[in-house]
């Protein structure tokens, strides 16, 4: 069995692959350990920024303990006992506060610093000192919300954060302080340019070391594939493959080297048995030419006589054709027979009484109850002339479009139902013998555009065929024929309920001379006629079922053109 190779599929050299592969791997490991690296580093930068914060805040709230503890000495000693005079005396701590707050101004991350007081009459925060860095404006005084700065809460440039001021254990204020995260910023993408400089320097070496083992193993690999193509190509089997300083290229070319022996060792063998098998086709030509001779004879006797076969196979048909016509003019000739003998056997009656009734006229016997009888005789006898006469004429009009029928192929429009009837009428005197019945189920208004001479043989062959082979021992049987129209297809549907077919030859019942009753009135012609009529006259597909015991069924499909809507318009 020959592989199948899938060409479709993409490919990718050893070099490529190797290169892509170490570049990735390095690269990815190196871009890791670099971002983790620098998120690590970010975040001590970060932490460390938030403890200098909080060591300056620590700063300040110390002072700011000792300011307000100055402050309440100053009251104390003054005896201050109004609000306004206490005020008055914070404010001058206050001032000398702030002073001591520009001196952070020497700190640029430093850009708002608000020392809040806590009164202890009322319990709310007041400002009680600020600083703003030069250029920096005012920022708000966070009096509700400075509590919740004691953790350092970071926004995308700043960092906010507070520190408690207490006095004799007890809360006196808070120191705020918002402080940029600039400088940090800086680190951060001072950081990264120095690590993608340090990446990209990495990525360069990389590549100039990944090519120099690219070409250590492309090299050898190439050599043995200049040497595969050489031999593929050229057919050089001499040829054998270097040794290698890679052990497992090396193996491939001791693997490779050992076939080579093989290939070339069969291929001495080969030729010689090529000359061998040249030498003795050359007799067998000579053999084979002189029976070629005798066949070319032999087959132009068999053309012949299969010729003389088809000949006479047509001549069968057209026989059976004749013979079927020939039964059904014998039988309608008897048919027509029984009213033309009962019309002359009247005509001969009424003639009789007509010589007897003219005598007693001449004679002047004539009575008026012997003229009243023989008046109403007249009647009776005519009645019979005139219903047997137009019975003989309607069963010979039948007769003559079922011949006429048969013999044309033309195409035309006709009734369906009335065409059933007319061969029904037909085969009458084959089906008077038995006690069979066949129903019939089809539109009375079917008006149909097709070759009813096909149909009209195909319709007599079945029911001839069911006839003959279907019922033994006169027993009562049932034909029936059903036509529906789908579309412009007909479906023609025969069946009988008698013994069926034989499972041996049901597969080649349209085959000619294929019969049941051999030398018993079968030809074996019937149902091949009607296969040959269904699919060349008709241009349509039959089917045939059986099973033994359980009657047929034939099953006709058949174009057509259904003239019903165009007559009821």
């Amino acid at each position: 069995m020959r592989a199948v190779v899938n060409t479709s599929s993409k490919t990718s050299t050893i070099r490529s692959t190797l290169f892509i592969g170490v570049m990735t791997i390095f690269s990815l490991t190196i871009c890791v350990s670099m971002l983790a690296s620098t998120l690590q580093d970010i975040k001590q930068q970060r932490q460390a920024l938030i403890n200098e914060l909080k060591s300056y805040a620590s700063i300040i709230a110390s002072n700011a303990q000792a300011s307000f503890a100055g402050a309440e000495k100053a009251i104390l000693q003054t005896d201050a006992g109004f609000a306004d005079e206490r005020d008055n005396i914070y404010n001058d701590f206050a001032h000398t506060e702030e002073s001591r707050l520009h001196s952070f101004a020497a700190v640029p991350m430093f850009h708002n610093i608000h020392i809040y007081r806590l009164q202890q009459s009322t319990g709310n925060l007041v400002l009680y000192s600020i600083y703003n860095a030069r250029g920096i404006g005012p920022y708000p005084a966070q009096l509700e919300k400075v509590s919740s700065f004691i953790e350092p809460q970071l926004s995308d440039n700043y960092i906010e954060l507070s520190q408690e001021i207490r006095l004799d254990d007890a809360p006196a204020g808070y120191v705020f302080i918002r402080a940029s995260q600039q400088e940090l910023q800086t680190y951060i993408q001072n950081r990264i340019l120095i690590d993608l400089l340090i990446i990209l320097c990495a990525l360069i070496v990389v590549y100039f070391l990944t090519r120099k083992l690219e070409q250590r193993f492309t090299t050898p690999i190439n050599q043995l594939l200049q040497l595969v193509q050489s031999v593929a190509k050229d057919k050089h089997y001499h040829l054998r493959a270097p040794q290698n300083s890679i052990e497992e290229f090396n193996v491939f070319g001791k693997a490779l080297n050992t076939m080579l022996d093989k290939i070339e060792r069969q291929i001495i063998k080969q030729q010689q048995t090529e000359t061998e098998i040249r030498e003795l086709y050359q007799g067998l030509e000579q053999k084979v030419n002189e029976r070629t001779e005798a066949l070319k004879s032999s087959n132009q006797e068999l053309l012949n006589t299969l010729a003389t076969l088809h000949q006479y196979q047509n001549q069968i048909v057209e026989t059976e054709k004749m013979a079927s016509l020939g039964q059904m003019v014998a039988g309608v000739a008897h048919e027509v027979n029984t009213p033309i003998g009962l019309g002359v056997t009247a005509s001969t009656l009424l003639q009789d009484k007509l010589t007897i009734i003219e005598r007693a006229f001449t004679e002047k016997k004539l009575t008026s109850s012997q003229l009243g009888r023989f008046l109403n005789e007249s009647k009776e006898n005519l009645g019979i002339i005139y219903r047997n006469l137009e019975r003989a004429a309607s069963l010979i009009s039948s007769f003559k479009q079922v011949a006429v029928d048969q013999y044309n192929d033309n195409q035309r429009s006709f009734n369906m139902a009335k065409l059933i009837n007319e061969v029904l009428l037909s085969l009458r005197p084959n089906l008077k013998k038995t006690r069979h019945q066949v129903l019939v189920e089809c539109p009375p208004d079917l008006m149909i555009e097709s070759k009813p001479g096909a149909i009209n043989q195909i319709l007599i062959n079945l029911i001839m065929n069911s006839l003959i082979h279907a019922f033994a021992d006169n027993d009562p049987g049932e034909m029936q024929i059903s036509v529906k129209i789908t579309g412009t297809r007909c479906q023609l549907c025969y069946s009988d309920n008698g013994g069926g077919v034989p499972e041996a030859i049901k597969k080649r019942i349209f085959d000619p001379f294929v019969t049941t009753k051999r030398g018993e009135g079968g030809s074996g012609l019937g149902l091949h006629l009607v296969y040959n009529l269904v699919t060349q006259a008709l241009n349509g597909k039959i089917s045939f079922e059986s099973t033994l015991g359980f009657g047929v069924k034939v099953l006709i499909d058949f174009p057509v053109i259904n003239n019903s809507h165009k007559n009821s318009k």
